[in-house]
């Protein structure tokens, strides 16, 4: 990398300590960008890129058939280093401040219903595997508390609060929240942190204070999570697809399905603003709807 974007990665790890995934995002999108810009023998002066090189730079986004996220995702990181180099006077001016992509229907975050979780969760106590009790335990903390995967793979053992049952969570840009901590997903952690984890990390004579371990006794990755959750979710039967976040989503539904109020679910979360939570009352009016229509006599015609 330049000295440029060098410089704009050392602000990000010390003076807004993001964490090791979120700086690796950004520095590849700035290489990916540079890439481009290399593809398409433009010499790379960030003082002289202009909106038209970033909207061309867009079009080959979508001809490469990207998810508009994650071309939005890439647009954000890049106008955040334009930014940097503009408040340090760097630049003159940022090329891609006024860039916008149209908006596009969001759509509506997937979750498991009733019926799914109970045979994700039946699944994954009969399960007879060496590292069962991890995996409860992670599927509770998951579950029980909303949790994103990384801040999961993250975890130490400092920030689990069993007295006050309430565990510590650093999410994105490290901003802390306090969150509470069900019976269930308490007693998951106990069981494996008094009964498996000391005996792996014994074995593999492993030294750190991570949580969550793989089979080495490693710390497990958030790669490593998602892999436990499709191979779990191969085992129920179930057709559907796992997504990381799909636990996540399931509690923030469930919460506002039995009438908690949005802020609550915001601060639970994590979310900076509170439009970011209002997806999930879209989708607990879809479950309303189709309660309604299920349970209700004159909701449908009768031939249906």
């Amino acid at each position: 990398m330049d000295n440029y974007s060098n410089l704009f990665i050392k602000y990000l790890t010390i003076e807004r300590q993001y964490s090791p995934q979120t700086i690796k995002a950004y520095e590849e999108d700035i290489k990916l960008f540079r890439e481009y810009l290399d593809g398409e023998q433009i010499i790379l002066d960030w003082n002289k890129l202009d909106p038209m090189t970033v909207r061309g730079w867009l079009s080959n986004m979508f001809d490469r058939k990207l998810e508009r996220t994650t071309i939005n995702r890439k647009l954000s990181s890049l106008r955040s280093f334009y930014q940097f180099l503009l408040n340090n006077e760097m630049v003159r001016d940022n090329p891609f401040a006024d860039i916008q992509i149209k908006p596009h229907n969001n759509h509506l975050p997937h979750y498991f219903r009733q019926k799914e979780l109970n045979v994700l969760f039946e699944t994954v106590y009969a399960e007879d595997a060496k590292l069962k009790l991890r995996d409860i335990a992670l599927l509770e903390l998951l579950y029980g508390t909303g949790m994103r995967v990384s801040e999961v793979a993250t975890l130490t053992l400092s920030q689990l609060d069993f007295s006050r049952e309430t565990v510590h969570v650093i999410g994105k840009g490290g901003k802390e929240r306090f969150v509470p901590l069900g019976s269930y997903a308490i007693k998951a952690l106990n069981v494996y942190l008094d009964q498996l984890r000391p005996e792996l990390m014994a074995h593999f004579h492993q030294v750190h204070d991570y949580v969550f371990i793989n089979h080495l006794g490693k710390p497990v990755t958030s790669t490593g999570i998602e892999y436990i959750l499709k191979q779990l979710m191969k085992k129920t039967g179930l057709s559907n697809e796992i997504h990381p976040h799909m636990l996540r989503h399931t509690f923030a539904t469930d919460l506002l399905n039995n009438g908690a109020d949005l802020r609550t679910v915001q601060e639970l979360l994590g979310h900076t603003n509170v439009s970011t939570t209002q997806i999930y009352t879209h989708v607990s009016r879809e479950q309303l709807q189709e309660n309604y229509r299920k349970y209700f006599n004159r909701a449908t015609p009768e031939d249906e």
